[in-house]
């Protein structure tokens, strides 16, 4: 799943749940569910794609993922403690920014090679479009089921 649609199942949770014992390991969990679910990210197909390419799309995702989410925070969510929701942001994004180091920087020795080959074993990808229909329902779902209760 790409980090924006992580850092708003984040957004999410922080609004549904109040308590950070709880909700940040729910957190952690979500980004395996989620990355079990078929998705599309900038990682889809990589090795059809230029390196260059490939960074400057994470790196666009990673700056959506701030971005959309606080806004989102702002106008429907107003009163969640944004410092709250950053730090549910970051930690549904866990396993990205665990293999960070291995798939940026070549830092393929352990803890990221080990975060890596864990974040390999439930990741399921799917190609535009249906990786992105799938992706965006499940998120709209979740935000809306957020709001309204």
């Amino acid at each position: 799943m790409t980090a924006t649609g992580h850092a708003f199942i984040g957004l999410a949770l922080a609004a549904q749940i109040s308590n950070p014992f709880i909700a940040i390991p729910l957190a952690l969990i979500s980004h395996i569910a989620a990355d079990a679910f078929p998705h599309w990210d900038t990682g889809t197909n990589i090795k059809k794609k230029s390196r260059a390419v490939f960074v400057a799309g994470s790196f666009f995702d990673l700056g959506l993922s701030f971005v959309l989410p606080f806004i989102t925070l702002f106008y429907f969510f107003p009163d969640l403690n944004p410092l709250y929701a950053f730090t549910m942001i970051i930690a549904a994004q866990g396993f990205d920014w665990a293999t960070a180091p291995y798939v940026f920087l070549k830092w393929q020795f352990p803890p990221f090679s080990w975060a890596y080959r864990a974040q390999k074993s439930f990741d399921h990808r799917l190609d535009k479009p249906w990786g992105v229909i799938g992706q965006v329902t499940i998120i709209s779902i979740l935000l809306g089921i957020a709001y309204f209760l």
